[in-house]
């Protein structure tokens, strides 16, 4: 596995937004990264670009997916602001739909 492209996943959490889409349509991997070393026998250290220096390098390859030449599953890291434990803040933009509702009381 050394040597190779793998999509790192970005939370393994259920339920959690992720990147503007909720459930089963939310983004789960960001951009193929290059494995550099095989730490112990289920660690990989992964080569990280400046702009994600602060996250840790090494994963769990529970964390990681074999990177297939399909580039419509993988998000741009670059737009997004990712803290250390590789989540965000999300800031809605504006509202566009409001309803209101009558009840039968």
């Amino acid at each position: 596995m050394v040597g190779e492209k793998v999509l790192l996943n970005v939370l393994p959490m259920k339920g959690i937004m992720r990147f503007g889409k909720k459930g089963k349509l939310s983004s789960r991997f960001i951009d193929p990264f290059e494995v550099l070393e095989q730490v112990g026998e289920v660690a990989y250290k992964l080569d990280f670009p400046p702009s994600l220096s602060v996250v840790h390098p090494f994963f769990h390859v529970s964390m990681l997916r074999r990177y297939h030449a399909d580039r419509s599953h993988v998000l741009d890291y670059s737009t997004i602001q990712l803290d250390e434990s590789l989540g965000y803040e999300e800031e809605p933009v504006a509202i566009v739909d409001r309803q209101v509702r009558l009840l039968r009381s």
